[in-house]
């Protein structure tokens, strides 16, 4: 299946999910394609071989039209491959490369692109994992981070944080957005633009987002002028909590960068992985659409309730503020990861979140099941309790992943929790 049809007219992702980067008649038939658990290929020719080694390892440039053929399994794999073709169409990108976990992707996007004494400028709250790495691991490769504040004034502090350090030493500008877990929206097109101005008369600062909450149905970043997209794929891509993967999408010339890299760490899904992924990306858009439905009926409950304080969810903002301009900007959906704060302290949040009977008490997020966790204690553990006030993370904030339950079951499980 191809990306048009015989007019030119692009199918839209959805139906790409179903048939795009598979020929049927190279595996017997199959309407879907099977799982490649092979290490390695074997060549036509020793001249083949050769070949497409010279690519794998970038000895020689790509002729027109010309693809590198299946090696060993570190390298390419049908699997992988298929499905990387088919995100990337999701993300309206050039190419895409998947992870054996979502850290794995932006470690290995990082470590490909910068170099010791170089800067990155993150938004902040992060995922922890991802405040980890900036924090603990990246210094020990001279690689430092500054973080900002998340949300209305994102592109501004980070234009002041680059001008503090000086000409050339900014060579990434890093996004979360919606933020994980206060689910602050950023302006992709005004940190775009900020990065282009950075990177005038001096090597290309990079825009890089993670859209792991909303992406790639309801946010494409890459239509505001980001240079990369990473997502963990652990969550709604895969969709079923039964796997662990993560993605990064973008230019080819990146991507071929970030690969070659995934190539020598190992940092690569396995054929199986790949084979869920393409599974799981066929339901996406449906899963998705359902399950922010059932968090707008959630938030109504929500906003309403006398023993909830806040809640924060994308589609909430006040008409008319900075916030909401940036939610219909750039987002088509709202989502379906809500955080609230009851009203109390970790205390109080720990009895409601021990309360739930459908809701599962787990950290991660994007499954088909809904899931409930303390931001403070557990997935933020790392990042300090000041920073995390800072940032808008409280003691007493709950955060909810919707699944696919029906709403009236999720809705009286809510309400029993925080009575």
């Amino acid at each position: 299946m191809k990306k048009t049809d015989e007019s030119g007219h692009e199918y839209n992702p959805e139906t790409l999910a179903l048939g795009y980067g598979y020929d049927p008649a190279r595996s017997e038939g199959s309407v879907k394609p099977p799982v490649f658990l092979t290490s390695t290929f074997q060549f036509k020719s020793s001249k083949e071989g050769k070949r497409f080694f010279e690519l794998a390892y970038g000895l020689d440039q790509n002729q027109q039209n010309e693809e590198m053929g299946l090696i060993y399994s570190r390298i390419n794999n049908p699997n992988l491959q298929i499905f990387e073709e088919r995100i990337a169409a999701w993300d309206q990108t050039e190419k895409g490369a998947v992870f054996a976990s979502g850290m794995a992707a932006i470690a290995t996007t990082i470590l490909s692109l910068l170099k010791p004494g170089d800067y990155i400028i993150s938004s902040a709250p992060v995922y922890g994992g991802t405040h980890f790495l900036f924090k603990h691991i990246l210094p020990k490769f001279n690689i430092n981070t500054i973080q900002v504040l998340g949300g209305d004034e994102t592109p501004q502090l980070m234009k002041q944080a680059a001008e503090t350090l000086g000409p050339g030493k900014v060579k990434m500008l890093y996004i979360e957005t919606p933020a994980n877990p206060s689910n602050a929206l950023i302006d992709i097109a005004k940190v775009s633009e900020l990065a282009s101005q950075l990177g005038k008369g001096q090597d290309k600062v990079l825009t890089v987002v993670d859209n792991t909450f909303l992406g790639p149905v309801f946010q494409r970043p890459a239509h505001f002028g980001a240079d990369l997209i990473l997502y963990s794929a652990t969550k709604f891509i895969g969709g079923h909590s039964d796997l662990v993967a993560g993605v990064v999408t973008g230019s080819k010339s990146l991507v071929d960068q970030i690969m070659t890299y995934r190539t020598i760490l190992g940092t690569m899904a396995n054929p199986f992985t790949g084979w869920l992924l393409l599974r799981s990306l066929e339901t996406l858009s449906v899963r998705m659409r359902r399950q922010a439905k059932n968090s707008q009926k959630l938030c109504e409950l929500l906003i309403n309730h006398p023993k909830v304080a806040k809640v924060y969810y994308p589609s909430l903002h006040e008409v008319g503020s900075e916030q909401h301009r940036i939610y219909k900007q750039q987002c088509t959906g709202s989502g379906s990861l809500i955080s609230f704060d009851v009203k109390g302290d970790e205390n109080e949040a720990f009895r409601v979140l021990d309360a739930f009977k459908i809701a599962r008490l787990a950290v991660s997020l994007g499954g088909t099941e809904s899931l409930v966790e303390h931001p403070m204690s557990m997935t933020h553990a790392d990042v300090a309790k000041e920073d995390l006030i800072r940032f808008g993370v409280s003691p007493s904030m709950i955060r909810m992943s919707v699944g696919l339950e029906h709403i009236s079951d999720l809705k009286r499980d809510l309400l029993q929790a925080l009575g």
